[in-house]
């Protein structure tokens, strides 16, 4: 495939992943952030939060299978996980996380566990989408094309 193919396709697939709301402008923002100085900024940026997320995944599965359930333990962990996907753009995590949040104040079992599952099929969602779009980034370096920058305009 050549490298102007390969940098069409990366458009269209970053262009998808903000219509279908996995990812809002500040992933877009991120995306400025690298240069020649720094070309791997987004990608650390993303495994920092693929650690994060699966680390306060694993905290919350486990704060909730807890028998007396410390929901101000749940609900921070909640926070920490909400800001490490609004960080990146992952909006579809964030919009779950301020839902979860609701049902950790009222101490609502039921739904705060409904809320876990859905934050984590968000989050297996984005992060299959992102690494997709990181292995598109990687074909096209090695092509020796560059990463297009994708324009806000839709």
């Amino acid at each position: 495939m050549e490298v102007d193919q390969m940098q069409r396709q990366y458009l269209d697939y970053t262009k998808s992943l903000f219509l279908e709301g996995f990812l809002d402008g500040q992933f877009l923002q991120l995306q400025q952030l690298q240069d020649e100085n720094n070309p791997d900024f987004v990608v650390e940026v993303v495994s920092l939060f693929f650690e994060d997320s699966e680390r306060l995944l694993n905290d919350l599965t486990f704060a909730l299978e807890q028998k007396g359930i410390d929901f101000k333990k749940v609900d921070a962990h909640v926070h920490q996980l909400k800001g490490s996907s609004s960080s990146i753009g992952a909006q579809r995590v964030k919009n779950c996380c301020i839902a979860f949040r609701n049902f950790c104040e009222e101490q609502n079992i039921d739904a705060c566990l409904s809320c876990l599952q859905q934050v984590k099929q968000e989050y297996c969602h984005v992060k299959n989408k992102l690494e997709t779009l990181i292995r598109l980034e990687q074909q096209i370096v090695a092509a020796g094309g560059t990463i297009p920058v994708m324009e806000f305009s839709f």
